[in-house]
């Protein structure tokens, strides 16, 4: 056998060795998604340890305590997805800031509370009481529906802010603060209609604690996987969707969180 062909083998040898070597190295999906720190980072942590592996997924979870950077962060490409939002958040959101995001899937609802440190009912709120509701449109909408469900005030079916207020018998004063600073608000008015994820974070239990509690029948507010749009149907994000909306995620969110936070799907 002449040395050009042993050279050739050799070569090709190597070759196959390291291709096979990169494959084994790359074997895993890797998918990093952006989250509040609860319940969301919680229960993709819960993915990434127990169900990814087995699917051949490397889920990376990469916390945010806001709800502005991680669709900002998924639009800048830096993420490749997000969980942290619902539907009326995420297009008001778009349609401000001209990004392009889409929903995948629908994993659970954090359902609004009415909470106090001053009172034990709402009957029991005073007249011109200071209510904090979250500042963004559509969550302080949805923050003024509760009130109004539970008999303190009369809404327009659109309501976005306290102008849209049609009646208010107890002459409630109403103060927009950011979702995330509602539970800190607690010791300075009277009562603060706080966003599910940050009420657990403030070790408060919806479920127990919460004067006023939305239902989850029918609820237009569930916590979605979001991706860029045109990315949704990449394999490695529809894997997650799948986890995300398997048996073994919905009996972690029943056991961890015991009602304060419900699986929508």
């Amino acid at each position: 056998m002449s040395r050009r062909i042993i050279t050739g083998i050799l070569a090709a040898t190597l070759a196959t060795v390291g291709l096979a070597a990169c494959s084994s190295g790359d074997s895993k999906d890797e998918l990093v998604v952006g989250a509040s720190p609860v319940p969301h980072a919680e229960i993709l942590n819960y993915v990434a340890k127990e169900l990814a592996p087995k699917e051949g997924l490397k889920l990376t979870v990469k916390e945010f305590t806001d709800y502005v950077q991680p669709n900002v962060a998924l639009d800048a490409g830096d993420i490749d997805a997000n969980f942290f939002q619902h539907k009326p958040y995420l297009d008001d959101f778009s349609a401000k800031k001209g990004v392009k995001l889409t929903p995948v899937t629908a994993v659970h609802i954090e359902p609004l509370g009415a909470y106090s440190k001053k009172v034990k009912s709402l009957k029991d709120l005073p007249d011109g009481a200071e209510v904090a509701i979250p500042s963004d449109n559509t969550n302080g909408g949805r923050a003024l529906k509760l009130l109004a469900a539970n008999g303190l005030i009369e809404v327009k079916p659109d309501a976005s802010t306290d102008k849209d207020i049609t009646s208010n018998p107890k002459k409630l004063k109403f103060k927009a603060l950011e979702a995330a600073q509602l539970p800190r608000a607690l010791d300075d008015v009277s009562l603060a209609v706080i966003n599910g994820n940050y009420a657990i974070e403030a070790k408060l239990t919806p479920a127990k604690d919460a004067l006023a509690l939305e239902s989850g029948k029918d609820n237009p507010y569930a916590n979605l996987l979001v991706a860029k749009a045109g990315k949704e149907n990449d394999p490695k994000i529809q894997k997650l969707a799948k986890l995300l909306n398997s048996p073994e995620v919905r009996k972690f969110i029943e056991d961890k969180y015991k009602g304060s936070v419900i699986a929508a799907f």
